[in-house]
């Protein structure tokens, strides 16, 4: 029980949570891989010097040794404690570089998304689907915080937004960030991502997502006095529902309303 209550996984923030979310692309699983791998060194370490302190504590405390010990010099103490943290390192930094490559790794993407930070709201962009026959159309919508009036049961105050970014599952999406007036950054837990959106500048990002679901996150950047009022929602479908979902948008296909309400029951199916 306690367990359960204190380290939550899930795609949302959780009172008094001490685990880290649920990764949903393969970079988050590689980022908990290695942090997992990561403590094994740090535990070992850390009992390590912390068993030499008390050693050393012991040796040179007077009721214990009146007479302290003349250990002044050793060749081979020195050798060793230059090469284990060599050693230590090289295993350390073999998983870090193959993690940082996958961060870089350039993909031809399926999907681009621009990101555009303002004061205090995000902006997204599906640009690419002027040029893609069947929608002909640049899809653009603004995502502002949701107002606990009009909250809805299960819903999280403070990080729903009255719009939300739709993707499909197993697709190589690439995001471009900028900001359009202060430094703002774009953050998923679950996704592994925190880039900063600077104005005049166009970072890019890489997602892959692995499974269905609703995903939370904010902006990670103090951005003004309504920083913490700017959250982001990203909701990961089907294909198959993320093309209604664009036909929807592009075209208002409201024939289908009925049998499609575009809710997360429904969307995330």
């Amino acid at each position: 029980m306690y367990f359960n209550y204190f380290f939550t996984f899930c795609d949302a923030a959780e009172h008094w949570q001490m685990g880290i979310q649920d990764p949903a692309t393969p970079v988050m699983e590689g980022m908990i891989h290695f942090h997992n791998y990561l403590n094994f060194f740090i535990i070992v370490i850390g009992i390590t010097v912390l068993w030499l302190l008390c050693h050393v504590i012991e040796m040179f405390d007077h009721t214990l040794n009146p007479v302290p010990e003349k250990f002044t010099h050793s060749s081979v103490l020195e050798i060793v404690w230059t090469i284990l943290p060599a050693i230590i390192l090289v295993f350390i930094a073999v998983p870090s570089f193959a993690l940082l490559y996958s961060l870089d790794e350039v993909i031809d993407p399926i999907i681009t998304i621009k990101i555009i930070g303002h004061q205090w709201y995000w902006s997204y962009e599906y640009s690419d689907l002027a040029s893609t026959p069947g929608y002909n159309k640049t899809i653009r919508f603004d995502c502002y915080l949701e107002t606990e009036d009009i909250l809805k049961s299960g819903w999280f105050r403070l990080l729903e937004t009255d719009n939300r970014l739709t993707i499909p599952i197993y697709t190589h999406v690439r995001l471009l960030i900028t900001a359009a007036d202060v430094l703002h950054s774009w953050a998923v837990p679950s996704f592994g991502i925190k880039v900063d959106a600077c104005p005049g500048r166009l970072s890019q990002a890489s997602v892959f997502v692995k499974r269905v679901a609703v995903y939370y996150g904010q902006c990670s950047e103090i951005c003004g006095v309504n920083h913490g009022f700017m959250p982001i929602v990203v909701r990961g479908c089907t294909r198959a529902n993320y093309k209604r979902w664009l036909s929807w948008h592009c075209y208002g296909d409201l024939n289908h309303a009925h049998e499609f309400k575009f809710d997360d029951a429904n969307l995330i199916k």
